[in-house]
């Protein structure tokens, strides 16, 4: 046991070793929670969420938080075509299995939303309720080439402190509102430490996959794969400064979608961070997912 979680540690179909964060009891009668992060981030960055979950004294709760191939504590691929949406679903799949979990609710944040979407297309009754955090069907041009800008490519800082400066004057018109503590957290979720210096916590051959992205062309139509997400409960998440969800998709999102609340976070662009009324509200979607299921069996 490492502090409140244990480390899970699985191959995938492929060989590769995967990683993830085991919050929480084991064996309980509470529906467990699946935690897919954002593109270049890490299964750490939603600790405060697992531990509020996997703790809570009235109905404790088993939360797996991932790291995909090439992110966090997984093996690097040595092919980066392999950082892909399909291949990693099939890693989460690999992963809860391994687990012994059947079903969850999964809570998604950017790439992890798609991958949630994905799952329901290939493994339909494994989802019990989904929560997307800042990710629709439609994803704006505009967030892809921010994204496209940084990732892979940011000199490496001496400091978590340099790094906490850099985040910042990428990304301070997203979260202008962040202080110096949740910038220094941002960075330590984006480096480590290595013989004596910071380097990258995912592969940066990751930007090779966004590389291949041409914007001038339409980007991929995924609103048949939310579709699949209408028998279950959605909770879905937009920061008000997001450049990658528009207030307009969140808006058909819920006309297309009769059990999904939507909530917009004042002062925060992509991605919210999960904390506070958010866990609150994260809280209220699993207990949906619960009666659902209640009722279904």
């Amino acid at each position: 046991m490492n502090g409140p979680y244990r480390d899970l540690v699985v191959s995938a179909s492929d060989g590769l070793r995967l990683y993830a964060r085991d919050y929480g009891p084991e064996f309980s009668d509470a529906l467990p929670v699946v935690c897919l992060p954002g593109l270049a981030r890490t299964s750490e960055d939603f600790h405060d969420l697992a531990e509020s979950l996997s703790g809570d004294p009235a109905r404790p709760r088993r939360v797996l938080c991932l790291d995909y191939r090439g992110r966090g504590r997984s093996e690097w691929d040595k092919d980066w075509r392999k950082y892909d949406v399909r291949i990693e679903a099939n890693d989460v799949l690999q992963v809860l299995t391994a687990a012994g979990l059947h079903k969850a609710v999964f809570v998604g944040t950017s790439r992890g939303g798609l991958i949630a979407m994905a799952l329901g297309a290939l493994h339909p009754t494994i989802l019990a309720g989904v929560v997307l955090n800042d990710v629709g069907p439609a994803i704006e041009g505009k967030g892809l080439m921010r994204i496209k800008g940084y990732v892979g490519k940011l000199p490496a800082p001496r400091t978590l402190q340099e790094g906490a400066d850099l985040l910042r004057q990428l990304s301070d018109s997203q979260f202008p509102a962040f202080t110096q503590e949740q910038w220094l957290k941002q960075a330590a979720g984006t480096w480590r430490e290595e013989s004596g210096g910071l380097v990258l916590r995912y592969d940066p051959l990751l930007m090779k996959t966004l590389e291949a992205l041409d914007l001038e062309m339409p980007l991929p139509d995924l609103w048949p794969l939310f579709e699949g997400l209408k028998p279950f409960p959605v909770l879905a998440i937009r920061g008000a400064n997001s450049d990658l969800l528009s207030a307009a998709t969140l808006k058909a999102m819920q006309e297309a979608h009769p059990r999904l609340k939507a909530i917009t976070v004042p002062g925060q662009g992509h991605a919210p961070l999960l904390e506070g009324d958010l866990i609150d509200a994260i809280k209220g979607l699993i207990a949906e997912a619960e009666r659902a299921c209640a009722v279904k069996a």
